[in-house]
């Protein structure tokens, strides 16, 4: 009998003690207001040791015994603490926190204002990108122009810019995880139509002035990353205006999702603002559309595609342009005959297979096709007369007639297929991926230009008639590309703040050339616990342009003086070291408004670079890798709430970028020793609804070369200045009373807006016309951008 009654003691005791040893789990994620994970936040029990951190997608687990209640701590560097209790803790919870910035949030505010910066990807917020006044039509890469470190554009006609001393080809563009070509024939922002990126698809845009990480491909500058919408619910938009206009519907059903989106630019009022009158007729259409199928829980499928077609049509008829000084003025006056017909046709598509292993590990399969059909054909006569006028007398000063003709026919093909992933372990995040591309050029080149002065063809010869330049080029390629990267990055936290380091190593071989290159890339961010207004990063790294045809095109000249094109197989990717060091401030203007004031400072070594010319838009290689130089600057940047609920900023940047040619150091032609820009807004204090808006740049004048001494960029063209503004006027938004009557309860949002583009109707120049003399004296007359232009437009969101 004491036995059993022991025995039964004994079972209670267990009994007791296993529900006191029962647990549960407690797991979910964390983000900020903006809805973006956190990472790195500790989720701490109250009071105890057991504690754990959020992974690179702000997820968190947690293992605790039962118990009646329960505090967890959410703390992380820069962001509010929150506590948040459980009572009866008996089962499995999933708990979302979102953290707050300085326990002060005021609507509209940007996250790149907000949220710490630990490597050299910034946030770009491109919300409003419909509503500000651009003369591209509401591009992204125009909020890039401004709002980019580093960045610079002296043509508002195209959407290419160039990034701390680095060409327009320098510059990466992803979407979705796929890397973007672009035509290669275009030569004037005129031609160019619309870019690839779809504003109205776009969810989020990053970017890097230098410095990023080894999973971005093989080039000197920049890159551009930019994802697209995965509609959570049905969501549709349109807008219009004298510059073009667009479309587009998003929804979502079950596992189901997509976006399409519709694009269409004719921007013939603004081009009537050129020197150059006549009839332009260019037009640009674009389709696109992301689709989102979940087949299984943890097996999605993505699709990506856009076909594109742009045209410019150009009947030209009279030229008058007039530049100089006070005393002595230049006129140059052409009246034309012929016309310019151009076709740029670009179809894209992309397959991503992408599998979650589990929460910490994926494996993702792409395939992407890539297909441009370019045609730019031409016949343009022309009679000119330059004449200096002084004290109102007009003095002629050469009298001649041209002729130009081209046939050009591109085909570009490129064929990608990569195998990727990542592994997230402890504070780990490994990323890696492996790649094959085969690209495949069609190239037939065939223009001319003949030039007459005073009766004499340029140049002058006794026997026969010369041409002032000729080019003629046949050639096909046919090459593959093999590369592949690894890189880790570690987050950790100590008593004197955190920490992030990124390494990864880059590889890639080209069979064209049988060049291999490999590329370290390391970068290290710093947040100081004593201080959390600031954070400090640097990052170096080994990178290189990889040649993709334009690069190794050598023109040579016969005896006879005839150009033709020939690849060149020796070629070898340039070469670049890079070294940025930089840092934020973030502070609060009377105690309420937001900001941050970046600073960065960099370096790039550059060697075994090919010369090139820059004509208006219209890049033009050596073809051989002889020359060296370095890019140098600072950049400063003022982010925040210049008027309270809205967002702001201005921009500074100091550079010089120098190459050595037969000895020789010069300016390269994206030399600027200086460039200032401010993209401002603001609202009426007492009716919101009426918003202004207002974009300046002032940069340094660009060096170009003169005929005959190519490459070396003695001169300079004058500084660049514009400003563009813009007020809109929101006639609905999804609060307002009337949205009750049948005639508006489809309508969520309804802007009006009127745009004065290019307001102090400043003539700026991108390139040059080379004219001479029978006496071979060099006439510069400047290709003048456009001028003053009145914009309306319309956007409505349903």
């Amino acid at each position: 009998m004491v036995r059993k009654s022991i025995f039964i003691i004994f079972l209670s005791i267990l009994a007791h003690a296993a529900g006191f040893a029962k647990q549960i789990k407690i797991s979910g994620t964390v983000s900020d207001s903006e809805g973006l994970p956190l990472e790195i936040v500790n989720v701490q029990v109250k009071n105890s040791a057991n504690g754990t951190y959020t992974d690179a997608k702000g997820r968190f687990s947690l293992t605790l015994n039962v118990a009646d209640s329960c505090t967890l701590v959410f703390t992380c560097l820069g962001y509010n603490k929150v506590e948040q209790k459980f009572t009866e803790l008996s089962q499995d919870l999933i708990v979302n926190v979102k953290m707050r910035v300085f326990s002060y949030e005021l609507e509209g505010v940007t996250v790149t204002g907000s949220r710490r910066l630990t490597n050299n990807m910034e946030t770009i917020q491109t919300g409003k990108t419909r509503l500000a006044a651009d003369a591209t039509g509401g591009s992204v890469e125009s909020f890039v122009m401004t709002a980019g470190t580093g960045v610079s554009s002296t043509n508002e006609l195209s959407t290419q810019y160039s990034v701390r001393g680095g060409n327009y080809n320098e510059n990466m563009v992803y979407v979705n995880g796929v890397e973007i070509y672009r035509p290669i024939l275009i030569r004037s922002g005129q031609q160019e139509g619309l870019s690839f990126i779809n504003p109205d698809l776009t969810a989020d845009v990053s970017f890097s002035s230098g410095g990023f990480e080894a999973r971005y491909g093989d080039k000197m500058s920049s890159v551009l990353n930019v994802n697209y919408k995965k509609p959570e619910a049905f969501e549709a938009g349109v807008s219009g205006s004298m510059l073009g206009g667009s479309a587009y519907v998003g929804n979502a059903s079950g596992r189901f999702s997509q976006i399409t989106g519709l694009r269409y630019k004719r921007g013939t009022t603004l081009l009537k603002t050129l020197d150059t009158k006549g009839d332009y007729n260019p037009s640009a259409i674009d389709f696109q559309t992301f689709i989102n199928y979940a087949i299984l829980p943890k097996l999605n499928l993505s699709l990506m595609g856009n076909y594109s077609e742009n045209t410019y049509d150009f009947n030209p008829s009279t030229r008058e342009t007039s530049w100089g000084t006070m005393d002595t003025q230049k006129n140059f006056t052409v009246w034309y005959g012929g016309a310019e017909r151009d076709r740029f046709r670009t179809a894209f598509g992309a397959a991503t297979l992408k599998y979650d292993i589990s929460d910490n590990a994926d494996i993702a399969l792409q395939i992407s096709a890539f297909q441009s059909t370019e045609e730019e054909n031409y016949d343009i006569s022309g009679d000119y007369w330059m004449s200096n006028v002084v004290a109102d007398d007009e003095e002629i000063t050469g009298v001649g007639s041209f002729m130009e003709h081209a046939r050009n026919y591109l085909k570009s093909r490129v064929m990608n297929a990569s195998l990727s992933g990542s592994l997230g372990v402890n504070r780990h995040t490994v990323r890696w991926s492996a790649a094959f591309q085969k690209e495949n050029i069609t190239d037939r080149i065939k223009e001319w230009q003949l030039q007459d002065s005073m009766g004499y063809s340029l140049p002058q010869s006794e026997n026969s008639l010369r041409l002032a330049n000729n080019l003629l080029s046949q050639n096909e390629i046919s090459s593959n590309r093999i590369s592949g990267y690894l890189q880790d990055t570690y987050k950790f936290r100590i008593e004197k703040g955190i920490f992030s380091l990124t390494a990864g190593l880059r590889g890639s071989y080209w069979d064209f050339n049988r060049e291999f290159i490999l590329s370290p890339r390391a970068s290290l961010g710093f947040i100081p616990s004593k201080n959390q207004n600031l954070n400090f990063r640097f990052a170096s790294g080994l990178y290189y342009q990889a040649p993709f045809y334009k690069e190794f095109r050598m023109t040579v000249e016969d005896e006879d003086g005839n150009q033709h094109i020939e690849l060149n197989k020796d070629i070898k990717s340039q070469r670049s070291i890079h070294f940025v060091l930089g840092g934020d401030y973030n502070f609060k203007y009377d105690n309420r408004r937001p900001f941050k004031f970046t600073t960065e400072l960099y370096y790039k070594k550059m060697d075994r670079l090919v010369p090139y010319t820059v004509n208006n838009v219209r890049i033009q290689y050596y073809g051989m890798n002889v020359s060296d130089g370095y890019s140098a600057g600072i950049d400063l940047k003022l982010f925040g709430q210049f008027v309270p609920e809205t967002d702001s900023w201005v921009s500074f940047s100091l550079m010089r970028a120098r190459q050595r040619i037969d000895g020789q150091l010069v300016p390269m032609p994206t030399d600027q020793l200086y460039n200032f820009s401010l993209f401002f807004t603001d609202y009426f204090p007492s009716y919101k609804r009426i918003e202004f808006n207002l974009r300046a740049i002032i940069a340094d004048g660009l060096p170009f070369s003169v005929p005959g001494n190519e490459y070396k960029n003695g001169v300079r063209t004058p500084m660049y200045r514009r400003v563009d503004m813009g007020f809109t006027y929101r006639l609905l938004d999804e609060n307002d009373e009337k949205r009750r009557y049948s005639a508006w309860k489809y309508f969520k949002n309804i802007w009006l807006g009127v745009d004065f583009l290019n307001l102090l109707d400043i003539k700026n120049v991108s390139s040059y016309s080379w004219f001479s003399d029978i006496n071979r004296n060099q006439y510069a007359v400047p290709d003048r951008l456009t001028g003053r232009q009145i914009n309306f437009k319309f956007v409505a969101e349903f």
